[in-house]
């Protein structure tokens, strides 16, 4: 994960906090945490830090296909900049074009990867890293990156001989 202030480097510092009944979590690395140090507020608007991770209001204000308000509850993007939440499970859709920006710029991606356990066997690494490597060589082929197609295919191959070597070996 990024780190929140500078998005360049990796967060290792991870805050939490519950303000309000809301949860508020802001990641560091170590440059912007030591930067910070003792001036670092405990408590700090969520919606100020959303609203400070994306140009997402000229967007909207420039954009006439985006919409501002989502078709169910009637939120708008500046509300959810204040609260830091959604009103309702429309808003996802309604105010999608809005949130994509500031979704990709916090998760580094707009589609879930989820997480691998910290202790897992193998086995379940090898298929882990070979799943990865074949959708990676699937997105080389489109984009038609044929040297990294090639490369990630000799990876792939090794992978698959090791694991026969294992089951043979079983």
């Amino acid at each position: 994960m990024l780190c929140t202030i500078c998005q360049q480097n990796e967060a290792t510092i991870h805050l939490t906090e519950i303000v309000n009944n809301q949860m508020v979590e802001i990641h560091l690395c170590e440059t912007c945490a030591e930067e910070k140090g003792a001036d670092f507020k405990s408590h700090f608007n969520f919606g100020e830090l959303l609203s400070g991770l994306s140009d997402v209001g000229s967007l909207l204000r420039s954009d006439k296909n985006v919409e501002t308000c989502c078709k169910n509850c009637g939120m708008s993007f500046d509300e959810f900049g204040k609260t830091g939440r959604l009103g309702c499970p429309v808003c996802y859709q309604s105010l999608g074009r809005a949130l994509l920006p500031l979704i990709k710029r916090v998760q580094r991606s707009t589609a879930h990867v989820g997480k691998k356990p910290a202790k897992i066997s193998g086995s379940v690494k090898r298929t882990i890293e070979l799943r990865d490597l074949e959708d990676r060589l699937r997105k080389a082929i489109q984009l038609e990156e044929f040297e990294e197609a090639a490369k990630l295919r000799d990876q792939i191959k090794k992978l698959e001989e090791k694991q026969e070597k294992k089951k043979k070996s079983s």
